[in-house]
């Protein structure tokens, strides 16, 4: 296994413009851009000593809609790690071109709270490409320590589409569970996508304005999946444990600007909670938080 250190995040807007050539025809087949590989990378990405930026953590809490607490939301740690992400998946060890994923499922653990003060090592892998009825999925696993404990841990499933290489081998962590209804209306503007990539470096066309959207097979720019599992826990954040899992699946992109409904129901010790779209009732998120 290949360990790549950084002393600071990579910057996100190269590896952007890295993240679109393989999609430039002419450009996506030359050496050193096109992504030859059809196994998962030997590599791992890390950074350490990753502090919080209290400036940068305010913007966060406003735009995704978090009140002031003692620690960071539990999807915080996720913006320590997105340049990592991005960073692997332009590797040309990658087996995909990063334009052509999507983000279709995420859970978090939060071993502990983590708060402003935890100094932390952030640690990104990919692993477990597998089949799909549509194409292949990959995890990203990202690992988050703090004096050497493991307090945070993230698994990013990406899906490419493509020709069905066979049925999932084994069930989705939400297979079976639907959205509940609710009564919360969020207004959602169409610079949503522009203020969330602001705070987390997430600067990619589709999420940015209609035209850039457009470009990529979307009638509008749609919001950003992580943004959309934050403002969720933001509604809940007085409800979960300290230690607990969230999983999430991403149903249907929410277009810009556009009213969405969310809603929860508590289950014993866990919650299920999920956004629908206003007026047809499509499901935008499905997520569940249970106790560790």
């Amino acid at each position: 296994m290949t360990t790549k250190s950084f002393d600071k995040a990579p910057s996100t807007l190269p590896l952007m413009l890295r993240a679109a050539l393989p999609a430039v025809p002419g450009v996506g087949s030359l050496p050193g851009v096109k992504h030859t590989s059809r196994d998962v990378p030997d590599l791992v990405l890390e950074r350490g000593g990753v502090v919080t930026d209290p400036e940068h953590l305010q913007r966060y809490l406003e735009v995704c809609g978090f009140g002031h607490a003692d620690a960071v939301p539990a999807t915080y740690p996720h913006m320590s790690a997105f340049a990592l992400h991005l960073a692997l998946m332009t590797d040309t060890s990658f087996p995909f071109a990063p334009m052509g994923l999507v983000h279709l499922r995420n859970r978090i653990t939060q071993h502990r709270p983590v708060t402003p003060d935890d100094v932390l090592d952030v640690s990104v892998r990919a692993d477990d490409l597998r089949p799909h009825p549509k194409g292949r999925l990959i995890d990203l696993l990202t690992t988050v320590t703090a004096g050497g404990d493991v307090v945070w841990e993230e698994v990013t499933t990406l899906f490419s589409r493509g020709s069905g290489s066979g049925a999932e081998t084994s069930a989705a962590p939400l297979e079976g569970v639907d959205a509940p209804s609710g009564v919360v209306h969020w207004r959602l503007g169409g610079d949503l996508g522009r203020r969330y990539g602001a705070v987390s470096g997430d600067r990619n066309p589709i999420h940015l304005h209609p035209l850039t959207a457009k470009a990529f097979g979307f009638p509008r720019n749609i919001a950003h999946g992580m943004w959309t599992k934050a403002r969720c826990l933001a509604a809940l954040q007085n409800r979960l444990p300290d230690a607990h899992v969230v999983d999430v699946e991403f149903k249907k992109p929410i277009l810009l600007p556009s009213t969405v409904v969310f809603g929860y129901e508590t289950d014993g010790d866990a919650i299920r909670f999920g956004v629908k779209a206003q007026k047809k009732s499509a499901t935008h998120l499905v997520g569940r938080v249970t106790s560790l």
